[in-house]
């Protein structure tokens, strides 16, 4: 079970990486009478529980408040049902504005054991910026449309790499932490966006036209571990693997000047 799993997201990882890819060619153009598209990811029907994992080293750094376990982050919906770190992103868009990402996406921080924010969104051919805040060392492990094994051993020192082919990353620390993930989005256009903690996305200045819409979660459910290895102590650890990832498309049409809603229900049926 598994080992499909883990096949199952390099096949994901792949085909979205061949997604990208295919974008690539977006040309930047004035928009002068673009419009809006606006929506929120909902949840429907019961909360599954948090997945939680237990703090298995550095328990001073990754656990000051002594609760012995961490969440994961996989599935965060809010009070009202918004459900907070969903991608959202036009699929067949090839020209439009000029990348205006926001800045915080591109920033990677290692914080307690988590890694913040813990989904990135990083245009084609620029940099993600990484650092450790914590006293241990990590080791961020990438896969996917970027492959890099980085080691943090000091506190606040810059990383930069520049991720040049669009798709799905993968993130994990190989320096013992099993629980830290992440995913990040490298992207050949500007209209992606990750829901905040209402489930709330928006795209500006969208040409008019008739695209699809796609809304991608990571994934909440927890498949199994997998053995891995902590590179300080060249010892085999237990590392969770997540099921797989989710995704929901819909057609929007934009028209001059006028706004648009799209509004996604997302549930365990």
């Amino acid at each position: 079970m598994c080992g499909l799993t883990r096949y199952l997201l390099l096949v994901c990882l792949a085909s979205l990486t061949t997604l990208a890819g295919a974008q690539s060619g977006y040309r930047v153009i004035s928009v002068a009478d673009g419009g809006t598209i606006s929506g929120t990811i909902k949840w429907s029907g019961p909360v599954p529980h948090q997945l939680d994992f237990p703090v298995t080293k550095d328990p001073q750094i990754c656990d000051p408040e002594g609760k012995k376990n961490v969440s994961l982050e996989r599935l965060i919906v809010g009070p009202e049902g918004g459900v907070a770190n969903t991608i959202v992103y036009l699929k067949n868009i090839s020209a439009g504005k000029a990348m205006d990402l926001p800045e915080q996406r591109r920033h990677l921080d290692q914080h307690h054991c988590h890694y913040i924010p813990h989904i990135l969104l990083v245009p084609a051919n620029s940099e993600l910026q990484m650092k450790s805040s914590d006293a241990t060392l990590h080791t961020i492990h990438m896969d996917g449309a970027a492959t890099y094994n980085l080691p943090f051993p000091f506190p606040n020192q810059i990383n930069s790499r520049t991720m040049s082919t669009p798709g799905l990353v993968n993130l994990r620390c190989n320096g013992g932490h099993v629980w830290m993930n992440a995913e990040m989005m490298v992207v050949p256009h500007p209209y992606y966006a990750v829901t905040d903690e209402s489930g709330r996305f928006e795209f500006t200045s969208v040409p008019p036209g008739t695209y699809q819409i796609v809304a991608w979660h990571e994934g909440w459910g927890l498949a199994g571990k997998e053995q891995a290895y902590d590179v300080l102590t060249e010892r085999s650890v237990q590392r969770p693997i997540f099921t797989e990832p989710k995704t929901w498309e819909r057609s929007v049409t934009v028209n001059t000047n006028q706004p648009s809603t799209v509004n996604f229900v997302i549930g365990n049926k």
